[in-house]
């Protein structure tokens, strides 16, 4: 459970790894490279001395043809005289550690903290300096206020991190309305999470309260047995799929050959307890003709 606005507005990009190299290209015009993998790590940057460094997330960032990137992700709620000096050590010392580029972003709901962070850090001798920071910031000023529908389907991450760092708009009412319509379309678990990170992330607003609104007529239709029946489709039709994938894959591995009707065939299947009775007969047949042995 997420207990705070502050831990809500990184935990989103922990939730898809992926939302934060695209908030940098279409929301920053940051040209960042296709990225093979990004995943977690543990944030913990302390060292040896008994002094507690810890950036809010941290992700790594593999590309395809430019190496591999560290993100250290930070939520500012106000402005904090100290997080500068603690910013130029987050970055130097995971260079140091892990010998990756280093890349500092920061995500503010507020836009005059937002300006703030996005001042460069520079130390040394003013016109000379030995180190300068120039944090990458994320806030109400960059961020699209995202109110249809159709855009929310399309990256629903980027919509609850516009309706976070709109909380205080006055259209918030409408990209809230908007993002829990498309909460109605997803998986029960998946939307909750969701919810709950918006809740956290909405603060003391009274936004908030719009927003819990809107849930209560969301958990009644997840309650609703046209939902459970819908949910119930949705997950035999990804189990199917996974079924299909599995029976073509041992095949493959087995050196099998698979005409394009065999496939098509194993991939048009819907009945699991078929699929499964492929599965075991793909592990020995000589030919992969022989699943259907039963018809």
């Amino acid at each position: 459970m997420v207990s705070s606005s502050h831990e809500a507005l990184h935990r989103i990009f922990q939730e898809d790894t992926g939302a934060i190299v695209r908030a940098l290209r279409q929301l920053l015009g940051v040209p960042f490279p296709d990225t093979s993998k990004t995943f977690v790590v543990s944030p913990d940057l302390t060292e040896i001395a008994p002094v507690e460094r810890r950036v809010d997330t941290l992700l790594q960032v593999e590309t395809k043809g430019d190496g591999t990137y560290l993100f250290a992700i930070e939520s500012q709620s106000r402005r904090d005289p100290k997080k500068p000096a603690a910013w130029a050590y987050y970055l130097s010392y995971m260079h140091a550690k892990f010998g990756h580029q280093p890349v500092l972003i920061v995500l503010c709901s507020d836009e005059s903290t937002a300006r703030w962070a996005a001042r460069p850090i520079t130390l040394g001798i003013p016109d000379y300096p030995s180190l300068t920071v120039r944090p990458l910031v994320l806030g109400p000023g960059n961020t699209p206020v995202v109110t249809d529908a159709k855009d929310v389907v399309r990256d629903v991450p980027m919509a609850m991190f516009s309706a976070i760092t709109h909380s205080k708009s006055e259209n918030v009412d409408a990209i809230l309305k908007a993002l829990a319509t498309t909460l109605n379309t997803l998986d029960p678990n998946q939307a909750t999470i969701y919810a709950e990170l918006v809740e956290a992330g909405l603060g003391d607003t009274p936004a908030r309260g719009i927003w819990r609104d809107l849930m209560s007529a969301l958990l009644n239709f997840f309650r609703s047995e046209h939902a459970q029946r819908a949910f119930a489709e949705v997950r035999a039709e990804g189990q199917a799929v996974k079924g299909a994938k599995d029976v073509l894959r041992v095949l493959s591995l087995r050196g099998l050959e698979i005409t394009p009707g065999t496939r098509e065939r194993i991939e048009a299947c819907k009945d699991l307890d078929l699929l499964d009775a492929w599965l075991d007969r793909a592990v020995t047949a000589s030919r992969a003709e022989e699943l259907f042995v039963d018809g």
